[in-house]
């Protein structure tokens, strides 16, 4: 089996870098997620340096192209 087919993963917890409060969220596959805001304390969080998207950046599971080895918002 290879990378691509594998079921990809929608749901990632994404844990606020500020606060710490993890909330679980459904992740688009048709666009990158470039801010999100923290529902505890309101931070706005954005991809760090080399990554995609807040969910690359902050969540347990990668966004959906990533999963698949493809570029994403590429």
């Amino acid at each position: 089996m290879t990378q691509t087919d594998k079921a990809i993963i929608l749901q990632s917890v994404i844990t606020c870098p500020a606060c710490g409060h993890a909330s679980e969220e459904t992740m688009p596959t048709d666009a990158c997620q470039w801010f999100y805001d923290c529902p505890s304390c309101g931070a706005v969080l954005r991809p760090k340096p080399g990554d995609c998207c807040v969910f690359c950046s902050y969540g347990t599971v990668p966004c959906p192209p990533i999963q698949q080895s493809k570029t994403c918002c590429g």
